[in-house]
């Protein structure tokens, strides 16, 4: 029996996904140019060009593939509603002593750390899911352990 993988991602995180297909797909005309090129080059068994610009067309149709299945199988977060528990979606604001820290929890293949969107499976999303406006959260990085109030969920 194959068990369906569903991937949950924003209504954004699909905008994304969807604009990176369609930039992977332009890019393949500029990467069979530079095959064709490399193959005027001579002996393809030395010839570096052609052996790295197929790898980049292997790279690029491997990403193409992922999130063509990625996006067949799709199950859209719904908007949390304003007030609620925090949830998948949930945009969250922290006050704590080393100041305000905002999160957005999201699926696995939308998380971004860098950017804010955390995920759901991480350590900082599953202390943050099920918690209410005014609730004390402790955080546990490597380097510490923080408390914070949940400040505003939206």
């Amino acid at each position: 029996m194959v068990v369906k993988k569903t991937f949950r991602l924003t209504k954004d995180g699909v905008a994304e996904m969807e604009a990176e297909l369609a930039h992977l797909h332009s890019s393949r005309v500029e990467i069979a140019d530079a095959i064709r090129i490399a193959r005027e080059f001579g002996d393809l068994s030395e010839n570096t060009e052609y052996q790295s610009s197929r790898a980049a067309q292997e790279r690029n149709d491997a990403r193409i593939s992922e999130i063509e299945h990625i996006l067949q199988n799709v199950e859209l977060i719904k908007p949390p509603k304003a007030g609620a528990k925090v949830q998948l979606g949930s945009k969250v604001t922290l006050k704590g002593a080393s100041g305000k820290k905002e999160f957005q929890v999201v699926g696995t293949v939308e998380a971004d750390p860098l950017n804010g969107k955390i995920s759901d499976e991480s350590p900082i999303g599953q202390a943050l899911l099920g918690k209410k406006e005014g609730d004390k959260v402790e955080i546990q990085t490597p380097a510490e352990t923080a408390s914070y109030t949940v400040a505003a969920i939206g």
